[in-house]
């Protein structure tokens, strides 16, 4: 009796003992199969040109954005922990799987944990990416390289005959335009050029100088043999002749030749009070034109602390895969300044009115916003935009960068383009406050890092065609035509308002309708467009197409393909 019972409690123990070794394993099979621990090589790097590199601030600054990656990164990685490191809003430190959810609601540390191996295709990850033809292969560039060599005619600079202080204005690609264009017209004049002003008078308030946004020191010597450039007017020269002139609008070589070249007899320091759009986008000499493509994509280069930062962005980014950049503009500023009201509540567009009215610069202050959308002329909603994207072919899970400053309406104002694409990053959500500090109440730079994200996307989507949209599209034409998706904000809100209206085949077809007309809107190789037929004056210069939205032909030329 006893022997039968003490066989009894062995089996009961065997039992329990097999019961909890199956259970162990199958946890860790299931852990296994969900979860994958990133190598160290798919750890974010800094790519930095190293002897360009100052010392002190900078190099320390530098080395804290690395170090503060790099340590959280390899820590983690040594504890074996198959989890994300997350940092919440309180600054507890969490560990948790990666979820849509997640991602909106935490500030990321640098993603080290990605889903399973098996299920990198959703994430755009690996080589056989789903429709990478149709969705995210750059338009063929028909072998157009930069040429912006000097022609043999081209000479040193000329002795100065005075100094050209510039005030620029509006906001970063704005004044990045205007800047480009001064050293162009210091060439003209025979001027010194002193080294731009940047713009804080303006909507934005911002209070950074030349040098916190830009390489001060590349921007003298990358000009060096087209511009004199100085930092400051020199001391001793305060009883000179001065003048604060508004240079024309879109003026030609004989304007700068002759009317302000002639002002030297009287004056020895001319200030520019604008630089926006003063000068023609074409029927320029081929040495100006290459000068100003020099300028902007040569010469004028970021600081190196905001270079640093947008590559870290860039990084992170591409953990997730290809990518999206989304220049979302739909701030305050360019609702007021354009009218815009679609989808807003009437408090709101009565608050932009106001705006509107009360900004003294803005010249046109009744707008009605229905017509304007319908003109195209207003910047998609978010809504739109999802509708956009999505009837493009882009899945839901689609990593897409937001390019933008505050949205409108704030997170509730993008809950429609959320409902469609769970995978909205910023540079705030991809950043912690610590590493975005040094640039926050500092929109230039703030605007320099989404500047950067977007320049090297896999894709630009522009919500409108503004001078960020603009500077955007040229470079990456500049830098081999990558693809640039121009929505065609007219047929796209028309189609847009069909939608829901008929059947659910009649959605499919608007859907269809959108992917025809924006197949030549993808950014590849073509001659900048000329002015609108029938304008005249300044009106026929507005109806051309940038100089900085397309550089070709000026600055881009058809290698022989031999």
């Amino acid at each position: 009796m006893r022997r039968r019972r003490k066989t009894v409690v062995v089996a009961v123990v065997i039992r329990r003992v097999l019961i909890c070794a199956i259970c162990a394993m199958t946890l860790l099979g299931f852990l296994t199969v969900h979860y994958y621990v990133a190598p160290l090589n798919r750890l974010p790097r800094l790519h930095l040109s190293h002897h360009n590199t100052r010392r002190g601030d900078v190099n320390d600054y530098n080395k804290s954005i690395t170090e503060q990656s790099l340590t959280r990164n390899l820590s983690h990685l040594e504890s074996n922990e198959e989890t994300l490191i997350t940092k919440p809003k309180n600054n507890e430190v969490q560990y948790q799987s990666l979820t849509s959810e997640h991602i909106n609601n935490t500030e990321l540390v640098p993603p080290l944990i990605l889903t399973s191996p098996s299920s990198y295709s959703k994430l755009n990850i690996t080589s056989e990416i789903p429709d990478f033809e149709k969705l995210w292969k750059p338009p063929h560039n028909r072998n157009f390289v930069p040429c912006v060599n000097t022609t043999p005619r081209y000479t040193s600079p000329l002795e100065s005959r005075g100094y050209l202080l510039v005030h620029t204005n509006g906001g970063l690609n704005q004044m990045r335009a205007g800047i480009c264009d001064m050293v162009a017209i210091a060439r003209i004049i025979n001027a010194t050029l002193v080294v731009p002003e940047l713009d804080k008078r303006s909507f934005w308030q911002d209070t950074s100088k030349f040098s916190d946004v830009f390489d001060e020191n590349h921007f003298i010597n990358a000009l060096s043999k087209d511009v004199k450039v100085i930092k400051k007017l020199p001391k001793g020269i305060d009883g000179l002749t001065k003048v604060v002139k508004h240079f024309k609008s879109y003026s030609g070589l004989s304007y700068y030749q002759k009317e302000i070249a002639s002002m030297w007899g009287e004056y020895k320091v001319i200030r520019a009070a604008k630089s926006d759009s003063r000068l023609a986008n074409n029927n320029l000499p081929p040495d100006i034109q290459k000068l100003r493509c020099r300028s902007c994509y040569e010469a004028l280069r970021f600081s190196t602390k905001i270079k640093s930062m947008g590559q870290l962005l860039v990084d992170r980014m591409r953990s997730y895969g290809l990518y999206i950049a989304l220049h979302l503009r739909f701030e305050k500023d360019m609702l007021a300044f354009s009218g815009c009201n679609h989808g807003l509540s009437t408090r709101e567009a009565a608050e932009l009115r106001k705006i509107r009215k009360n900004t003294a610069y803005w010249k046109v202050k009744d707008i009605d916003g229905r017509v304007q959308r319908l003109k195209g002329h207003c910047p998609l909603t978010p809504k739109e935009v999802g509708i956009f994207l999505t009837a493009l072919g882009y899945s839901s899970n689609t990593p897409i960068y937001i390019a933008a400053g505050e949205i409108y309406g704030g997170e509730s104002r993008l809950a429609d383009l959320r409902s469609r694409f769970s995978m909205l990053m910023s540079k705030e959500k991809l950043a912690t406050r610590e590493e975005l500090k040094p640039f926050m109440n500092h929109s230039t730079q703030m605007a320099a890092l989404d500047y950067i994200v977007s320049v090297e996307s896999d894709v630009f989507v522009p919500s409108y065609s503004g001078n960020m949209a603009r500077a955007v599209e040229g470079h990456r034409r500049y830098l081999g035509h990558r693809k640039t998706i121009s929505p065609d904000r007219k047929g796209i809100v028309r189609l847009i308002d069909k939608i829901g209206k008929g059947a659910e085949k009649d959605n499919l077809k608007v859907f269809e309708q959108i992917i025809e007309i924006h197949k030549t809107r993808q950014g590849s190789p073509r001659r900048r467009k000329g002015p609108v037929s029938g304008t005249k004056g300044l009106e026929r210069h507005r109806s051309e197409e940038s100089f900085y939205e397309n550089p070709l032909p000026d600055c881009l030329c058809q290698r022989n393909r031999s």
